[in-house]
């Protein structure tokens, strides 16, 4: 299955997303299924309702777009779920002060796991607070960065 390149969809769609009120996290095509998921977020979190008004809202310019040159496919709108992945500053921003779990491909100061409430981050780093004190650890390491949920 042919398809237009991933950040043309995007950048074609984030007006829409813009007046939805929504932002645009990732989208991903799977050649597979023949389907194009656009996962977005928005500050509070997402629900049924939101991805639904989304869909509706990028359905019809998607066909006008054309981003698989003609061929049927399906399209979804999710939500990534609290548990997903930090992947851009703005998910680090967004949860400063929260508590935040890293998971490593390696243990790391003898753990594979570290919680704590974020405190710092930049390209290099990740900055946490713990009970033993703040933890500064390489993101070149982890290989999960996400928002801990208490359950």
């Amino acid at each position: 299955m042919k398809t237009k390149p991933i950040a043309d969809t995007i950048a074609f769609l984030k007006p829409i997303a813009d007046e939805v009120g929504v932002e645009i996290v990732e989208a991903q095509w799977d050649t597979r299924t023949k389907s194009l998921t656009i996962y977005i977020d928005v500050e509070g979190g997402v629900d049924l309702n939101l991805c639904e008004k989304f869909h509706r809202a990028i359905d019809e310019p998607l066909d006008e777009f054309d981003p698989s040159f003609g061929e049927a496919y399906t399209l979804n709108c999710s939500s990534l779920g609290l548990d997903r992945p930090f992947k851009t500053a703005r998910d680090f921003e967004r949860h400063m002060g929260e508590k935040i779990e890293l998971h490593f491909y390696a243990p790391f100061e003898g753990k594979k796991y570290h919680e704590g409430e974020l405190v710092a981050f930049d390209d290099e780093t990740v900055t946490i607070k713990t009970p033993k004190g703040e933890l500064i650890v390489p993101r070149e390491k982890t290989s999960k960065i996400c928002l801990y949920i208490e359950v």
